[in-house]
């Protein structure tokens, strides 16, 4: 069963053999594979049970479907037509045209193919929201946990913002979140 977003015009966006399609059903389990072995960077608490998944599948996602201002738009993100990935835009603001970016991969890619998944994945999705959409700003939001996704964000235009001081509480102590953006050219 595949979804289309009715606030899109355009469902998917490629990049030689990489796409993003609305976010499939199919995807589900693995996408909560992937969350689970990779909670430690997520604002997730707990491991996620099938049935929570389907239980978020059923309430929260198919309902952005229908919306003319979902606060987020997911998307599958495939090589040659096989999900190795998952995100979107996440805590979208319609009237101050902005949203934060989501990006999991399966985790077996992170180490080697993680910086050229980001990238294609950041210019699919900046095709998105600032193409598509017409949104004016994009910006991230990272538990300070992962050094080299900042280099990768900033090799793709992308400026760090801010700093939020000691503001998770993970592994016992209390963490940074940094914060990039890019503004729409």
């Amino acid at each position: 069963m595949s979804f289309t977003y009715r606030v899109l015009n355009k469902q998917r966006f490629s990049s030689g053999n990489h796409s993003i399609v609305p976010i499939r059903m199919e995807d589900r389990y693995v996408i909560r594979e992937w969350r689970n072995e990779q909670m430690f960077h997520l604002r997730q608490s707990k491991l996620l049970s099938e049935e929570d998944q389907d239980n978020y599948f059923n309430t929260v996602v198919k309902n952005l479907f229908s919306q003319e201002q979902p606060d987020q738009i997911l998307f599958s993100y495939l090589e040659n037509d096989v999900c190795i990935g998952y995100g979107g835009l996440v805590h979208m603001n319609w009237v101050d045209q902005h949203a934060e970016i989501s990006f999991v991969t399966k985790t077996s890619i992170v180490e080697q193919e993680y910086e050229s998944n980001m990238s294609t994945f950041l210019s699919l999705i900046e095709e998105v929201a600032f193409t598509e959409l017409k949104f004016h700003k994009l910006f991230t939001y990272a538990f300070d946990v992962r050094p080299q996704l900042y280099k990768i964000l900033e090799r793709n235009g992308y400026t760090r913002e801010a700093t939020l001081k000691e503001h998770c509480y993970f592994n016992e102590q209390f963490i940074n979140v940094i914060i990039h953006c890019k503004i729409k050219d």
